[in-house]
Order: C-alpha cells, then sequence, then structure tokens
C-alpha cells in the first residue's frame, strides 16, 4: 500500500494508563484513504482509546500515529458528557466547530434530517431520551463533514427506522469511516475490512473481507489456539509427572528432572500467548426474589409523546411472576421515561407491588455511582455479604481482580454493563427491568445473556431494538408505544 494512499498508520505504538493498565504494545497497522473499517476487540480493550488516539485527544507513549496532512477528524462518543446536558441544540452542535459559524442552523437541520431527528434548536439536551441523544451524538459528528470519521458504537439505542437511515448514509459516504460496533448485521452493510485488537498481546491484527467473514475467521484461529493449548496442557502436565518421578531417584536423576521442568515452563510459557481474550462471559442465572406472589406490576395508564406534548393513555398491564412484558416503539415516544417512573415510584398510572425489589438495567448506567469501586458497588447489592460469592460473581462476568478494585467511571462503557449484570444476579430482584441491555456488550456474550434472562422467573419488562437478541428471550405481551 503506497503512503500516498495511507490516511492513518500506526507504527509500534504502545500506550497504557500507568504501568499497570497496558492497551498497545507496539501496536501496528494501516487505513487507506476511503477505506471503511471496523474495530474489533473484548470489552475494555481499549477500542476507544485507538480512536482518541487518532483524534489526536491523547498521546502515545512511543511509536508514531501518522495522520494524512490536512485530513479533519470527527469522533462521534458513546455517550453525551455531562457537562453539555444544559447546553441547547444550537450550542451542542456549536462546539462542533472551531470558529463561530454564522449560517449554522441550516446545517443543523440537515443533519438531523439524516439521523431522523427533527428538533427545536432551543431544546436542552438533557430532555432528548437515550435513542435521541445517540442521534444527536452522529450528527455532532456529521455536521463537520469529516475526512474520517470515527463512531463509536453509533447504532446503541437507534430504532429501526433511524438504524436504516444511518447504515444508507454511511454506504454513500465517499470518504474514511473506522466503526466500534456490536451489531453484525449493521457492519456487514458497508465496511469492508476489521482491524482486531486483541487484549492480551495488546497488539492489532489487520484483516481484509466483510465483518462476518473475519469474525468465522478469527473464531477458527481461536479454536486452534484452544486445542493448541489442550495439547500443551497434557504435555506439560507428563512433564511434571516424570519431573517428579525423577526427582525421587536422586543422584543424577534429577538433573533430568530439572530438564523435565524447564521443558514444563516453557510449554507453559507458549500456551498462554493463545488468544483468550474473546471467551464470552460465563453462564449465570439471576435469582427470583422469594416469596412473592399475585401481581408484580400494574400499569392502568402511561403517558406517551406525540410530536411535542405529552398524551394519556389507558392501557391494562399485569404482570406476574415468570411473565415478561417487551416494551416498543420509536426513539422518544417514552418508554425509558415510563420505566424510570416505575422504578422511582412516581408513575401515576403504575403500582409495584409492595416489599418487591426492583433490578434495573438503564441504559446510560446514570444509576451506578461512578466514584464507587466495582467491589463496593457490587458488596453494597448483596442482601447477605459473602466475599467469596461476590468475587466469583464478578469474575464470571470478567470483573477480574485488576479490575474490580477500579472506579466503575474509569471502566469501559461494556465493562459498565458488565457491572450492572453482576448487580442484578447479586441482589436477587422480583422484578426485573433491562433497558436496551444489549448497548455497548461485545457479540460473543449477548447470546449467555438472552439465556440468563429467558430463564428468569420473576417479572420483567424489556426494551431493546434487537429483534436476534429479542427472539431468544419468551416474550408474553407487547406493548407499543407508539401506536
Amino acid at each position: 500500500m503506497s503512503d500516498n494512499n495511507v490516511v492513518i498508520r500506526f507504527s509500534d505504538v504502545s500506550f497504557g494508563h500507568g504501568h499497570t493498565r497496558p492497551i498497545l504494545k507496539e501496536a501496528s497497522f494501516s487505513v487507506r484513504r476511503g477505506a471503511k473499517v471496523t474495530l474489533m476487540g473484548q470489552n475494555g480493550a481499549g477500542k476507544s482509546t485507538i480512536f482518541k488516539l487518532i483524534a489526536k485527544t491523547l498521546v502515545s507513549d512511543s511509536g508514531g500515529v501518522h495522520v494524512a496532512e490536512g485530513c479533519a477528524i470527527a469522533l462521534a462518543r458513546q455517550v453525551i458528557a455531562r457537562g453539555d446536558m444544559e447546553l441547547s441544540v444550537r450550542e451542542f452542535f456549536e462546539k462542533a466547530f472551531p470558529r463561530k459559524i454564522y449560517d449554522i442552523e441550516p446545517k443543523i437541520d440537515e443533519v438531523l434530517e439524516v439521523v431522523h431527528l427533527h428538533a427545536p434548536h432551543a431544546r436542552k439536551i438533557k430532555s432528548f431520551s437515550g435513542g435521541q441523544q445517540a442521534r444527536l451524538l452522529l450528527a455532532f459528528a456529521l455536521i463537520q463533514n469529516p475526512d474520517i470519521l470515527l463512531l463509536d458504537e453509533p447504532t446503541n439505542n437507534l430504532d429501526k427506522e433511524a438504524l436504516a437511515r444511518l447504515t444508507k448514509y454511511l454506504v454513500w459516504y465517499e470518504k474514511t469511516v473506522l466503526v466500534i460496533s456490536h451489531d453484525a448485521d449493521f457492519l456487514n452493510a458497508f465496511t469492508e475490512g476489521v482491524l482486531y485488537l486483541d487484549v492480551f498481546t495488546k497488539k492489532v491484527q489487520q484483516f481484509v473481507g466483510n465483518y462476518f467473514d473475519v469474525r468465522e475467521t478469527i473464531t477458527a484461529e481461536m479454536e486452534k489456539e484452544r486445542r493448541a493449548n489442550a495439547r500443551a496442557e497434557k504435555i506439560i502436565q507428563e512433564k511434571k509427572d516424570k519431573a517428579n518421578f525423577f526427582a525421587h531417584k536422586g543422584g543424577k536423576m534429577r538433573v533430568l528432572a530439572k530438564r523435565m521442568r524447564d521443558l514444563a515452563e516453557e510449554l507453559e510459557e507458549g500456551k498462554v500467548e493463545a488468544r483468550k481474550e474473546d471467551t464470552a462471559i460465563r453462564h449465570f442465572h439471576v435469582p427470583v426474589q422469594k416469596d412473592i406472589g399475585g401481581e408484580i406490576l400494574g400499569i392502568s395508564s402511561l403517558s406517551v409523546m406525540k410530536g411535542h406534548a405529552s398524551v394519556e393513555k389507558e392501557v391494562n398491564i399485569s404482570l406476574h411472576k415468570n411473565e415478561r412484558l417487551l416494551l416498543s416503539g420509536p426513539n422518544g415516544v417514552g418508554k425509558t421515561t415510563l420505566l424510570e417512573s416505575i422504578v422511582s415510584g412516581r408513575a401515576k398510572g403504575a403500582r409495584v407491588a409492595r416489599g418487591v425489589h426492583v433490578g434495573y438495567y438503564r441504559q446510560d448506567f446514570s444509576n451506578l455511582d461512578f466514584e464507587s469501586t466495582v467491589y463496593d458497588a457490587l458488596q453494597k447489592v448483596m442482601k447477605v455479604t459473602d466475599e467469596g460469592v461476590l468475587r466469583s460473581v464478578a469474575a464470571g462476568f470478567l470483573l477480574t481482580k485488576d479490575l474490580i478494585g477500579s472506579k466503575i467511571g474509569a471502566l469501559s462503557e461494556g465493562q459498565k454493563g458488565l457491572v450492572a449484570f453482576a448487580e442484578l444476579v447479586l441482589m436477587a430482584p422480583g422484578l426485573l427491568i433491562l433497558d436496551e441491555p444489549t448497548n455497548h456488550i461485545n457479540f460473543r456474550h449477548i447470546p449467555v445473556i438472552a439465556k440468563a434472562l429467558d430463564g428468569y422467573e420473576g417479572a420483567m419488562i424489556l426494551v431493546s431494538h434487537i429483534p436476534e437478541f429479542v427472539s431468544q428471550i419468551r416474550i408474553d405481551e407487547t406493548l407499543d408505544l407508539g401506536r
């Protein structure tokens, strides 16, 4: 690939958050001008960090990050910064430009049309739903018309119409696009290669081909490495057994025993080099609260958004143990507002039975204490203090000893989601409310999560725009707020 055709090049780039959290180790890859590429890797591997290095908001510890001269870069983040929530729509988009843009109103309207969102320019950002905020983040990047477009989980919270519009836009977009996403169908529609960040080696592998083909290639490589590890483990054990046997013989046999131990150590070192980071979370079970019966949740009326006005609607929803409700409808219709009002007890037309514990997976994780450590957060929701159980549950969600002492705010969005699921397991709720629980989650974890939710025996309300995920969970009733 000629340098003239390369728009991004990483040359032996290393980066880490201190000595204890390395992200990249001498990683090298290149992206050609006009390419549309997926960036893959486990939750917390450092995919967003690569975007920040490209956008120059972070600086590498060593090596070179080269971006073609004169290229404008725009990064669509996963979540809107808390400090931007009080801004108006106009003020939010003005921040996309380094200097004042006098004709910004038509530009705002044009880009909002692309993401299928109609909003007064004076409206506050905090008044938008999670799905609408996702569209605003996309529009913030698109309005800049960049040479390099970096999209970090752009499909989170998007309904079917918005997703179709974004996909069409990216298919026709003629400039360079790098995308982090776990939506396989979305990625396969327009990307033509994959950069794979290995969380173990801290290096980046480069693949050419559509997303499905590359995913199969990576899965096959992992299976090959798993088999090689299994063979190595068998030989290691044989060497250790021989070493123990010869050691007891004494004399010159001890030299042979040492040689056997050295061989076992060499094989052990080779074994751990095999790819292991993309192992899915362990299968888990969300226990149901004991001693609950009768109606757990009843909803007789609710508010939906029609245009910019709230309209009261009468409904007749009654959830008992082992009954599930799918709450559907377009972004901004009021799904999250309804869920939050149920959890807080402010819903006029909804009642949760006395004594029922509510487990709430909130799409923006704002019910998590970002200043708390993972350990403290999990300990707080446990009914009985048992450190062994806590650590075992955490490890099942890949919240290992190097993460359990970290502050939740320092985790990736995907890791925050895993903390939220670990909390649900430890609290044993009677009513489970899940608002877009697949957002930010590695595709390998999703079938495990679906199986756990399908096996949950309490009452459940689910909001999800991912049909493939919903199809794996038994649904008893659907309430479409858009109808």
